[in-house]
């Protein structure tokens, strides 16, 4: 298992063979509709240019959601598998291909090869936004996607020891602020804590959040849990 930081929200787990990439944000098109929310670090055009096997996005929004780093992966030749949401899934269809968009709510799991994907609640500004439960080598990689702290994540949340949890720290647009993410990972209680989120649009770093099992990613290296 390697698993690289892409910043924002963006991973790219390499397991089983397969490439997987959640949430990619690899170009600065949040900037054309909110010009304050500029990317403050760099873009590395060689991960445009891989061929992942799975794609994840968690909801439709567009640093999460990014036509102009997907259209490098869904193209026409492209036979990804495509796991996305309610609003995200009408979306991403439109790109055609061959790939497979899998219409992936909450509840949801799909099988591919020996890793597993489950669907999980998440609370954000869009409804239909999921969390997900990437299975593997016999360990379980929580990654939230964005949302805030709520009792209805935990109710319904499968029985799974957690590994590693990945979650946002950054306390705006509608996602979890320090403290509560603090509750939030003490709550799931994983061996290993990813704060995300911080250091694109903002200058927050994770440095003094108060966890003791965290571990800080730096973009384009791989974390190391």
């Amino acid at each position: 298992m390697k698993i690289t930081f892409l910043g924002q929200a963006g991973l790219l787990f390499e397991v089983d063979g397969k490439k997987i990439v959640i949430d990619p944000y690899l170009s600065d098109n949040v900037k054309n509709f909110e010009p304050q929310n500029y990317r403050r670090q760099p873009i590395d055009e060689s991960y445009l240019k891989i061929t992942p096997d799975v794609i994840i996005v968690t909801h439709n929004h567009l640093d999460h959601l990014d036509k102009e780093t997907l259209k490098y992966y869904l193209t026409d030749d492209a036979e990804a598998l495509v796991l996305v949401p309610n609003g995200g899934w009408q979306e991403l269809r439109k790109f055609g291909g061959k790939s497979n968009y899998v219409l992936f709510n909450v509840g949801t799991t799909w099988s591919c090869g020996n890793v597993k994907f489950t669907a999980v609640r998440a609370e954000h500004s869009d409804p239909y936004a999921i969390g997900v439960i990437l299975s593997a080598e016999g360990k379980n990689y929580y990654i939230t996607g964005d949302t805030l702290y709520n009792e209805k994540i935990f109710e319904t949340l499968p029985d799974f020891d957690i590994h590693a949890l990945f979650l946002p720290v950054n306390g705006k647009g509608n996602n979890m602020n320090m403290d509560d993410a603090k509750v939030f990972a003490q709550r799931i209680a994983a061996k290993y804590t990813v704060p995300f989120h911080i250091g694109m649009f903002d200058d927050l770093s994770a440095d003094e959040w108060d966890v003791k099992n965290k571990v800080i990613p730096e973009i384009y290296k791989e974390i190391k849990i």
